[in-house]
């Protein structure tokens, strides 16, 4: 009996073209379950670990009882935030000041005053800053919490108990040591 017959079987029996298949098979499975990839962010690897305060801005935040959602938020002690639709985890809140609601009003010699805005609707809305504090992963491109970069300009949703609202990132300061 020959290796290889006429028709390009292994002993008669099975094809070379089927057999160079389930190998291809069987390597990409164990690529696949058994090699060890790699784990973890690239941005953890050499990186050190400080505090940053992050403000991030809530601007026209629409409740029916804005000052309720306002001191909710300003006793919590903490919020879930989510950084570009990836969950984070719990950081603390450092501090919530609410920001006045004010229109341009021109003068008779033309200049321009700020005073408080008139408009009933804005009754249902809210303006605030908060300031959230935890511990992030310092690159040589800035803070990093979990495997998401936070600088100037990055959305951060806060999910609470009584609120999901999305935010802008408006500071970031990492903090030294304490």
């Amino acid at each position: 009996m020959t290796l290889l017959d006429a028709k390009g079987r292994l002993f008669g029996k099975v094809s070379i073209l089927d057999v160079a298949a389930a190998l291809i098979i069987l390597m990409v499975l164990f690529g696949i379950f058994l090699y060890p990839g790699t784990s973890g962010s690239v941005a953890q690897v050499g990186s050190t670990t400080k505090p940053v305060e992050v403000d991030v801005m809530v601007r026209g935040l629409t409740s029916s009882d804005p000052k309720r959602l306002f001191e909710a938020i300003k006793n919590s002690e903490t919020t879930n935030i989510i950084i570009r639709n990836q969950p984070y985890g719990q950081v603390k809140i450092k501090n919530a000041v609410l920001l006045p609601r004010s229109t341009v009003v021109p003068q008779p010699d033309g200049t321009v005053i700020a005073l408080p805005d008139p408009r009933p609707e804005l009754n249902y809305t809210v303006d605030m800053l908060i300031t959230l504090e935890d511990e992030a992963q310092i690159t040589d491109t800035g803070p990093v919490f979990g495997n998401s970069k936070v600088k100037v300009g990055t959305q951060i949703e806060l999910d609470g108990d009584l609120y999901n609202f999305n935010t802008s990132t408006v500071d970031v300061r990492v903090l030294e040591d304490s």
